[in-house]
């Protein structure tokens, strides 16, 4: 997973240069915000001219769901408070599904340190790569590093649209953001999309499957 991860971070280093970030910006941005998605959304605004509070609203709405994955994380792993930051830091979309699908306690905390550390460190020195040679790979999209990023995110989504409901947003919100595409400023309508998805979420009626009960009943027994 960290190896998977890490070396897609060339990617990313060689589109933010482009974008016209330098190589440390570049490489703190990863280092710190470290989040695939969100940074990968920062740079295509600034790269389609948008202007920086845009490009900072659509990372920081992609942003949300390390927050729910935090929630998540934090009742299943149960951190020491001095752990607590670092934790927070490396709960990611691969630590977190890395934790989620392990089948004991002790196996979650394992994969989720080692997917999370694992993929920090390796993401960031891949970004230096990509930020350092960018230069020399020429235009990105001779290489297909431009379509990177949508093809990582689609490979993330796939595994989700098991139901009816998951389909349904996912068409309503690729529909908004085609729609108002042309018509908003480059950034805004991801901006769009995520807030009707976010309403979404908040007004559908909560559904608690049978393998998340028994996860639930395991984890009440491996803390007893």
């Amino acid at each position: 997973m960290a190896i998977a991860t890490g070396l897609y971070g060339i990617s990313f280093g060689a589109l933010a240069v482009a974008a016209g970030l330098s190589t440390w910006q570049t490489i703190v941005l990863s280092a710190f915000m470290f989040t695939g998605g969100s940074q990968f959304a920062f740079i295509g605004v600034l790269a389609g001219g948008g202007a920086g509070a845009a490009a900072t609203g659509a990372a920081s709405l992609l942003g949300l769901r390390n927050g729910v994955y935090g929630m998540q994380l934090n009742a299943m792993l149960r951190p020491r408070t001095a752990l607590k930051p670092l934790a927070a830091q490396v709960t990611i979309d691969e630590s977190a599904a890395t934790a989620m699908a392990q089948p004991d306690a002790r196996g979650r905390r394992v994969g989720f340190w080692t997917a999370g550390v694992g993929v920090w460190v390796l993401w960031t020195a891949f970004t230096v790569v990509g930020a350092v040679t960018g230069d020399l790979l020429g235009d990105p999209k001779t290489w297909g590093l431009d379509g990177a990023a949508a093809a990582a995110m689609l490979g993330l989504l796939w595994p989700r649209l098991k139901s009816a409901d998951a389909w349904a947003l996912a068409v309503v919100a690729a529909l908004i953001t085609t729609l108002t595409l042309p018509l908003l400023p480059s950034g805004i309508p991801i901006l769009v999309a995520a807030a009707v998805a976010g309403l979404w979420g908040w007004f559908r009626p909560r559904r608690v499957s049978p393998r998340h009960e028994a996860r639930t009943a395991q984890d009440k027994e491996d803390r007893s």
